[in-house]
């Protein structure tokens, strides 16, 4: 049978790797887990560790053998706080004479842990919490044991910008930094916002709520059937396209947004263009240059017309309906067309 020895054959020394500035109020927390009488929080006996929503923090352990012999070392955690809060490691279980064993507390807060106790009302909502770390040493010489705790105190809090803001005898009160918090989250939004303000203007990254303002912005026409993506090209560019209006260019650069075809501004031949513009202006009949069938025709033919060509990729859909639509817009009036599309390869 074993027994507990009177002495006490280890040192355990707690240290948090973050601290509070602010010193919690409350004479609850400093209560044992054991229902002892209060101890002043701010005791250095008891160790305070803040842990901040999304981010990890450390609490590192230190066993000291001052036994002559080597021994072994067992550990548990208890606390107030939930159990998936906190992981422990060690270095090992067992101590020479004279050594020091480190181990670690790991504590990690969800990001979204204050949203979500709000939205479950859990009011009043707890931020600070207490627990104990116990550890056991048995001597496998003699048979003998001990034990040794520590309190220590999880005090969870918000980042807060505002403090920094603040001299440091008003960041020694918690009570104002929490203060701050209702004006942070409040003012903090707008602030990101106006940061921010150049991806609200941008139609690529844009709410879809505010497309309707650019459009009107722009003086864009919404009622081209296109889905959303494609809408928010034409809009970055619809000063492009109204500086190219009438020409090839730009009525290429309107079907490329349209259809999603290459522009192919590399290629010189128009018929090896995914969008190829054909127009057969010609001189007309000069006798001794011209050719029948070529540039001249019996008959009379259409002044001032041009023809379209779209060559698709396979399994690339053309909405014919939607391109004549563009190109009624956007030639000239006197001018005719037609509009042809090539089956893919």
């Amino acid at each position: 049978m074993t027994q507990a020895r009177s002495t006490t054959d280890i040192s355990l020394v707690l240290t948090p790797m973050q601290v509070p500035e602010a010193v919690p109020n409350g004479s609850e927390l400093a209560q044992g887990l054991t229902g002892s009488r209060p101890r002043d929080i701010r005791a250095p006996s008891v160790p305070s560790l803040v842990l901040y929503p999304g981010e990890s923090s450390e609490l590192v352990i230190q066993v000291h053998n001052q036994s002559r012999e080597p021994l072994q070392l067992q550990y548990q955690v208890q606390g107030d706080f939930p159990a998936d809060w906190c992981q422990f490691r060690a270095e090992g279980s067992e101590v020479r004479p004279g050594q020091t064993l480190e181990g670690v507390l790991y504590f990690t807060l969800p990001a979204d842990y204050l949203e979500q106790a709000y939205t479950a009302e859990q009011l009043p909502l707890r931020l600070d919490y207490r627990g104990r770390l116990t550890a056991l040493s048995l001597n496998p010489a003699t048979g003998g044991r001990t034990l040794e705790h520590r309190d220590f105190q999880v005090v969870l809090r918000p980042r807060s910008l505002y403090l920094d803001f603040l001299p440091d005898l008003y960041r020694e009160i918690d009570f104002v930094g929490r203060f701050l918090q209702v004006f942070e989250q409040t003012f903090e939004p707008t602030v990101n916002a106006l940061d921010s303000l150049w991806a609200y203007l941008d139609p690529l990254t844009a709410p879809q709520a505010l497309l309707p303002f650019l459009t009107h912005w722009v003086g864009w026409n919404f009622e081209v059937p296109l889905d959303p993506r494609r809408q928010r090209f034409l809009i970055r560019h619809a000063l492009q396209i109204y500086r190219w209006r009438g020409t090839r260019r730009g009525l290429r650069f309107y079907l490329h947004l349209a259809t999603g075809l290459p522009l192919d501004d590399h290629l010189s031949r128009e018929a090896d263009k995914h969008i190829g513009i054909h127009e057969t202006f010609s001189q007309g009949l000069i006798l001794g240059e011209a050719r029948l069938g070529e540039d001249t025709s019996l008959g009379g033919s259409q002044p001032f017309h041009f023809a379209i060509h779209l060559r698709p990729d396979p399994h690339q859909a053309i909405d014919t309906a939607l391109v004549h639509r563009i190109i009624r817009q956007e030639k000239p009036a006197f001018c005719t067309y037609d509009l042809i599309v090539e089956p893919p390869p």
